[in-house]
């Protein structure tokens, strides 16, 4: 695996592609995103991690059954440098990404959700509150939520504006926060206090 992150920026898409296909048959679980023209290797999940998708999966379908949150699809994101990036859950309809393959078109997409670790590592600090949200909102993705288990506080980035979203919004765990439309859900974000780790 060092070897893929050595080399920081490979300009090729397929190479990526190729990469993270042939690291995911050799080391169970390796997930590899590519954004901001940046290779990234993303940590397995724990118990709490995966519960808090649940929790979220739960509150969606409750409020739009007919929406699935899909977790870890791949997505192309960042037209212009062919990106990559596997968000935790990726709201859209439960159809949005049949037939599509390992990295799909991200338009029928309403919201994507990254749940931060617990550690203080400032890769991953970066990654989920300045790559990611760059990268979602180049892409048109209308909203990003972000579930900061080390802050205990939960961000919303909405309307996208083609570089950045305009509009964040952060409360902390249970408060509530609306999700605006496309998803138009309310979210009691009291439970999340269970699951800081």
């Amino acid at each position: 695996m060092a070897a893929l992150t050595d080399r920081p920026h490979i300009t090729l898409t397929e190479h990526f592609e190729e990469a993270a296909r042939i690291l995911a048959r050799r080391e169970e679980g390796a997930r590899l995103e590519f954004v901001d023209g940046r290779i990234r290797s993303r940590s397995l999940p724990d118990g709490d991690h995966g519960r808090i998708v649940e929790w979220l999966t739960r509150r969606c379908l409750r409020s739009r059954p007919e929406l699935w949150l899909h977790p870890g699809q791949g997505l192309r994101v960042q037209a212009h440098r062919g990106g990559r990036a596997r968000p935790d859950g990726s709201l859209a309809s439960s159809e949005a990404f049949v037939g599509q393959g390992e990295w799909a078109d991200p338009d029928p997409v309403l919201m994507v959700v990254e749940v931060a670790s617990c550690d203080s590592d400032s890769g991953t600090d970066q990654h989920d509150r300045v790559e990611k949200p760059r990268a979602y909102a180049e892409t048109g993705i209308p909203l990003y939520l972000l579930i900061d288990r080390q802050a205990c506080q939960v961000t919303l980035y909405s309307e996208p504006d083609g570089s950045r979203y305009e509009d964040v919004h952060t409360v902390p765990f249970g408060r509530a926060l609306r999700l605006p439309d496309p998803v138009g859900i309310m979210l009691e974000t009291e439970a999340l206090k269970d699951w800081v780790g």
